[in-house]
């Protein structure tokens, strides 16, 4: 894709602190980080979310990502990792590539990611029947 920053990057026409690159697979650190280490890992064939996303890239992206969360316990000290992916407008997507964000977390960071719902009691069965029927 002519106008995808994250094509950009790979291809060297826009800087990146790059933390990783193979064959299918390029990672660099998040230039808005969450917490000291954040990097994205992207498919080197543009895709624009997971649901453009072809199984050996996926496969790819995940071996990548783990290698790179391993990297950062053992480079960072980080004590956990939270892996991050949003796809489309409505998750919070804002570039139109698909990433995975690798956030390395540490004891009292007081990062907070994952704002907490509750459903109704009726509601459990009913929404995993709808997933379960979508297949």
């Amino acid at each position: 894709m002519d106008n995808c920053i994250f094509c950009k990057i790979i291809k060297g026409e826009i800087p990146s602190n790059k933390i990783y690159d193979d064959e299918n697979t390029f990672a660099f650190l998040d230039i808005s980080p969450v917490s000291r280490g954040h990097t994205l890992v992207i498919p080197k064939n543009h895709c624009s979310d997971i649901f453009d996303m072809v199984e050996d890239d996926a496969k790819a992206v995940i071996t990548a990502t783990k290698k790179i969360a391993n990297a950062a316990m053992n480079g960072l000290g980080a004590q956990g990792i939270n892996l991050l992916n949003s796809n489309r407008k409505a998750a919070g997507q804002e570039v139109f590539h698909y990433h995975m964000h690798v956030i390395p977390r540490y004891q009292d960071d007081r990062v907070k990611i994952f704002p907490v719902q509750k459903y109704k009691e009726t509601d459990f069965k009913a929404t995993a029947d709808k997933i379960k029927n979508a297949f």
